[in-house]
């Protein structure tokens, strides 16, 4: 066998949907999994478990991959370092993901290359916060841990100087950044994909729901964008993939404002929740062109399949045992597509999602909500 190993630190759902997504292509897939539980290690053959942040654990996965690559931005840059100059190909590489890792660095490049983005300032204490409240024109602002944070985690709205989440964010001993409360109509992301000799694909820019800072749906496209906007937007996360050296899948999630300006939101490099709906609603989904493009391969046509395609989360409920509202939801809707995860349910957590495609917006939508919830056991009929 000749043909390639690619090396996925972390065993989330990502990497399970990535390692799917390399059986056709023919490449081997080895990932680092904290337990043999994780998503991703109830699929792969090639599991290793340990420790991401030990460098002599990351030393022995690396060895026989062709190229390391993640399903999270957490790994130590320095052990990422270490790794490259040991020979190792690390993709992308830990200069760019910096700017993933960390939002003070991600916001600091980004306003060196006149990015349009949120006022923000690190701030290091609750008065400091004040005086960044005071220079945007006054509450409500938001707090942001600089490192670590995802999916609502790490993010403080903050109404009033005197509110409890004004102190919570520096109880922590991390860096806090501080931005302008955005007044957005809704939020958007480009996703793009970026290979090493340059070649650069990008996906329909979609809009994205969040329900309490946790990702709801997904709608491809973005319905009611202009087009100018959309490709501005597109445009935007190209430049940003090139000037910051992105190998791969990076996802710019963005405020589409009520004056009609674009802003950079967070950016994430690795496939993305945003980009899920490609998976069957577009020709080459996020995780099949993320491993061509870590391993240098042409990319894949990122255009859709379908006039809509509409992605829901599935959350865990109060019910642990889904099958049975599965082989609901299969029978009711035969062209429904559901993705689970092979996670034990708890409420909140991730444990799945469905994607529904068609030319009717209002249709495909409503058959997406439907399942999401019934998997969750919001609705019974």
């Amino acid at each position: 066998m000749t043909f390639p190993v690619v090396g996925m630190v972390g065993g989330g759902q990502l990497a399970r949907m990535t390692h799917e997504a390399g059986i056709p292509l023919g490449v081997g897939f080895r990932v680092l999994c904290d337990t043999r539980q994780d998503a991703a290690a109830r699929v792969a053959s090639d599991v290793v478990v340990g420790d991401y942040r030990d460098l002599d654990t990351l030393r022995a996965f690396a060895r026989g991959c062709d190229v390391v690559t993640f399903d999270h931005e957490h790994v130590p840059a320095e052990h990422l370092r270490a790794l490259r100059d040991e020979g190792v190909v690390v993709r992308p590489g830990p200069e760019a993901l910096a700017h993933a890792q960390d939002k003070g660095v991600m916001r600091a490049r980004l306003s060196e290359l006149g990015v349009p983005c949120p006022r923000h300032r690190v701030v290091a204490d609750p008065a400091d916060v004040r005086r960044f409240a005071e220079e945007v024109g006054g509450f409500p602002v938001v707090l942001k841990t600089v490192r670590g944070g995802y999916d609502g985690k790490g993010v403080w709205l903050v109404r009033a100087a005197d509110a409890p989440e004004a102190a919570e964010p520096f109880r922590a001993g991390v860096p806090v950044l501080a931005e302008e409360a955005v007044d957005f109509a809704r939020e958007l992301a480009a996703n793009v994909v970026r290979s090493p000799h340059g070649q650069a694909v990008a996906y329909p820019v979609v809009e994205s729901v969040q329900v309490n800072g946790v990702c709801d749906t997904v709608i491809a496209p973005a319905p009611g964008l202009p087009e100018e906007r959309a490709l501005e937007a597109q445009r935007l996360a190209l430049r940003i993939a090139r000037e910051l050296d992105v190998t791969g899948h990076l996802a710019v999630e963005l405020f589409e404002t009520r004056d009609g300006r674009l802003l950079v939101n967070e950016l994430a490099m690795r496939p993305h929740n945003s980009g899920h709906w490609t998976q069957d609603g577009a020709v080459t989904s996020q995780f099949a062109n993320h491993l061509r493009a870590v391993l240098d391969l042409p990319l894949g046509d990122p255009r859709p399949r379908a006039r809509w395609t509409v992605m829901s989360n599935v959350l865990g409920g109060d019910y642990p045992d889904m099958y049975p509202a599965f082989l609901h939801c299969m029978a009711r809707d035969p062209g429904l597509r559901i993705h689970m995860y092979g996670k034990d349910v708890k409420p909140g957590r991730k444990v799945g999602h469905v994607t529904a495609c068609g030319a009717d917006l209002d249709v495909v939508r409503e058959r997406a909500r439907h399942a999401a919830d019934y998997l969750r056991g919001v609705i019974d009929e």
